[in-house]
């Protein structure tokens, strides 16, 4: 028995396609990324109301979107979003995130950033609350102290001027923030900090009305490149890089509701989404099998490599922050299944009414792979349009159903391309005239 090169050269590649899916997702817990209802977090819905004497313009709903994302990048949590709802809401969705308090300060404060000469400050309560300030970030405690008065102090430069902002380390390895600022910025602080380098004056950094550091001008800073320093924490050092990179919020936000997920309930949810999906297959697999006979143990060996490809997709999107699995997406995968059972069972059908014309077992074969994959396609377009619309228009999880069955339907083609069709025209030139009936078809004509 000899078989052609481009059936033999499909399974080639499938079996390579296999090796490297199943190394992208297994172990699946620490390869594919697991949304807010699997993995738990933080759910906040934020509304934005105009500041007074201003007004709630579509620009300044836009500024605060760009600032919320920022702030949400600052967390590094994989697959956080956040999502527009309505003319002046947003959904924000941070998976992981333990510290609830902390990530809801962190998204709704202003964000005001001021640089103060800290020689200016002759106030002694001021002087002595600020020196509490200073020793409590440098260990690292959490305290209640009182924010400083804003007439206590004269900033001579704000952070609106302020261009980039990212997490580095210093000299000694531990977490900082870089600054760059913009050409006004640069000027003042260059004045500033050629005044105060003469006497090796400090600049204090006010974060909300808190003294974040005060570090001493050694050398005159001219191009507006700084380092601030401090007992950050790498996360502290993200939240303050997010806050300063944003600058101040164009409209007071409030938290209409809060909502923290437990990764308890997260896992049950999983399990019974897993239990789920294993069932649906099961069942699949049970049915063509009890209809189709050996073309159905075809079909279910198809299902097993669509499941090993889907998942290793899945792990390389989430390799990529594009994907984070969720119960809409278990759903999209379950639904998927279903799928790939319709492509075999139209590569079949195919099949069989080709035989009932006369044709040989080998001929039937070829002709009903290339059409039933050519309807097969037809109908999956159909469907991912239908997908794609979804994904576009829908928010929230909705959209995690719509992106597993878009990436459904791409796979369910691979593995019909590479392996049922295939395995379909190799069964042909040899066991199936042999047994027929086994595998559910009757017997070849003589047609070619």
């Amino acid at each position: 028995m000899k078989f052609k090169p481009t059936n033999t050269l499909a399974l080639v590649a499938l079996a390579a396609l296999l090796a490297l899916s199943a190394w992208q997702f297994w172990p699946i817990e620490e390869k594919i990324t697991q949304g807010l209802d699997i993995k738990g977090g933080l759910s906040v819905t934020l509304t934005a109301e105009p500041l007074s004497g201003s007004e709630l313009t579509e620009d300044t709903i836009a500024r605060v979107e760009t600032i919320l994302v920022e702030r949400v990048n600052g967390f590094g949590v994989s697959e956080a979003s956040v999502q527009r709802q309505g003319q002046n809401a947003f959904l924000i969705q941070l998976p992981g995130v333990q510290n609830a308090e902390d990530a809801l300060k962190l998204l709704g404060e202003p964000g005001k950033l001021e640089f103060v000469d800290l020689a200016s400050v002759t106030d002694t309560a001021t002087i002595d609350l600020i020196g509490q300030q200073l020793d409590a970030e440098q260990s690292g405690e959490t305290t209640s102290l009182p924010k400083l008065d804003e007439g206590s102090y004269e900033a001579f430069m704000t952070g609106e001027v302020i261009t980039d902002a990212r997490v580095v380390t210093d000299e000694r390895g531990n977490p900082a923030v870089s600054v760059e600022m913009d050409q006004q910025g640069s000027q003042v602080w260059g004045e500033v900090t050629s005044r105060l380098a003469a006497t090796q004056s400090q600049v204090m950094i006010v974060l909300d009305g808190y003294a974040k550091s005060a570090p001493a001008v050694q050398t005159a800073i001219l191009d507006g490149n700084t380092l601030i320093t401090g007992s950050f924490t790498v996360d502290e050092a993200k939240g303050l890089a997010a806050v300063l990179q944003s600058g101040a919020m164009p409209a007071q936000v409030g938290i209409d509701e809060a909502r923290v997920v437990g990764p308890t309930l997260g896992k049950e949810s999983l399990n019974q989404g897993l239990i789920a999906g294993l069932v649906g297959v099961a069942l699949v697999a049970l049915f063509m099998i009890a209809y189709y006979r050996g073309l159905g143990l075809v079909s279910v060996v198809s299902l097993l490599a669509y499941g090993v490809l889907m998942m290793g997709t899945l792990g390389i999107l989430s390799r990529m922050n594009a994907f984070a699995l969720t119960l809409p997406g278990i759903a999209g995968l379950i639904l998927g299944i279903g799928v790939a059972a319709d492509t075999s069972i139209l590569i079949f059908e195919r099949l069989k009414e080709e035989i009932e014309t006369g044709k040989t077992h080998r001929s039937a074969a070829k002709s009903a792979v290339r059409h039933a994959i050519m309807t097969s396609i037809d109908a999956d377009v159909v469907t991912l349009v239908s997908a794609v619309a979804l994904y576009a228009l829908a928010i929230g999880p909705v959209r995690g159903f719509a992106f597993t069955l878009i990436i459904g339907i791409v796979v369910d083609l691979i593995a019909a391309l590479l392996f049922t069709g295939p395995v379909t025209r190799m069964l042909a030139e040899g066991t199936m005239s042999k047994a027929p009936a086994f595998w559910g078809v009757k017997g070849g004509g003589t047609r070619g």
